[in-house]
């Protein structure tokens, strides 16, 4: 498992739970000192950063100057990709209102928030907002969904993290763990991807999202009922929970190392991600992971890595694409989904497009 592809479990748990601290209070599930640990551990490293500086460096910017050959390896795969530029899409089709599509991070960053040029009118204007789940607009409805079931965010048949680990990377684990505030012996019963997602977070954005700012997908969300308009998801929170479930534990284990070996790696390529969703270059930030993987000096699991992209990126595409069709079809939608899900032949774009829209990037 490289940094990597650890990265990507983390980015796809995040898209599948990203009402995490929202719904922690209410997961009575996990008992409660679960979630006094993991509250104090919010609380603790939130008041570590600031709100706005999730430091890190550009990885682009570094390879510029110390590996410019890297960089015109990512530039062509990103080239080889379709629609691999651009967040924000217009989608026409036999004469009806346009509707749009906006690529997103999930994240609190507020440069996130601020939306490309055009896309705040073009919400405004909408009568119906699609996102990948409407459930993430009420955090009751959401915690009531995963708690009904909660053998998606347990582990099963009495089993512990500690059953799928070698005593050395039961050692690894619990330290680095402990090193984020967290105890094993308090949280070992939780899906592995689970405490990825939760781990692979920077303080600033704890701070933020412990502060209540939403991400942009929520606020959409949460806008569009404010407003009257009409809600509706493409998908539900367990059927993202069960995409992520139908990898095998041993596979989010090793992210959950990678993210844990990472440290203030991690950092470098949400920062690095974040900058080349900012100037739209989408089809660049898997290519520049799987860079920061080699740079890190960590081998490449083929299998793994196609395992991940087929169940959470394509697979999910397909749902996405055919539930969105019916909706599309009047006009009139402003419809945001992750960013990851728009490039490629097998992308929510060149999906959308074998169904008959026409779709345009807005300049």
């Amino acid at each position: 498992m490289t940094p990597a592809e650890a990265e990507r479990v983390a980015a796809g748990a995040a898209d599948a739970v990203d009402a995490w601290l929202l719904l922690l209070a209410r997961l009575a599930a996990l008992g409660p000192l679960v979630l006094l640990g993991m509250l104090v551990f919010v609380l603790a490293i939130a008041g570590a950063a600031r709100a706005g500086d999730c430091g890190g460096a550009d990885l682009m910017e570094r390879w510029q100057v110390t590996a410019p050959d890297r960089i015109a390896a990512i530039k062509a795969e990103a080239a080889r990709v379709p629609n691999s530029h651009g967040t924000f899409w217009k989608i026409t089709r036999d004469g009806a209102a346009p509707s749009y599509l906006l690529g997103t991070m999930h994240v609190s960053d507020p440069r996130v928030l601020a939306m490309p040029k055009g896309a705040a009118e073009a919400f405004q204007q909408a009568k119906t907002v699609v996102v990948e789940s409407d459930e993430i607009a009420d955090d009751r409805k959401a915690a009531v969904a995963l708690m009904a079931r909660p053998e998606l965010t347990m582990l099963d048949d009495g089993k512990t993290i500690n059953d799928y680990l070698t005593p050395q990377d039961q050692a690894r684990l619990r330290d680095g763990l402990a090193a984020r505030g967290l105890s094993l012996d308090l949280v070992s019963r939780m899906r592995p991807w689970m405490l990825a997602s939760f781990v692979a977070l920077p303080p600033c954005e704890l701070q933020r999202k412990a502060a209540g700012e939403a991400f942009l997908d929520k606020q959409l969300a949460d806008r569009a009922l404010a407003e009257g308009k009409a809600l509706k998801g493409l998908e539900t929170l367990a059927e993202q929970v069960e995409a992520m479930n139908s990898l095998p534990v041993a596979f989010h284990l090793q992210a959950l190392l990678e993210t844990l070996a990472m440290g203030d790696k991690a950092q470098d390529v949400l920062r690095t991600t974040t900058d080349l969703y900012l100037s739209g270059a989408i089809g660049m930030i898997l290519p520049m992971m799987e860079a920061a993987g080699a740079d890190a000096g960590q081998a490449d699991d083929k299998g793994a890595s196609a395992d991940f992209e087929k169940r959470i990126i394509l697979d999910r595409n397909q749902v996405m694409a055919t539930r969105a069709a019916p909706m599309l079809a009047d006009g009139g939608v402003f419809m945001a989904v992750g960013a990851l899900h728009l490039p490629g032949e097998g992308g929510v774009i060149a999906l959308l497009r074998q169904k008959g829209f026409e779709i345009t990037p807005v300049e």
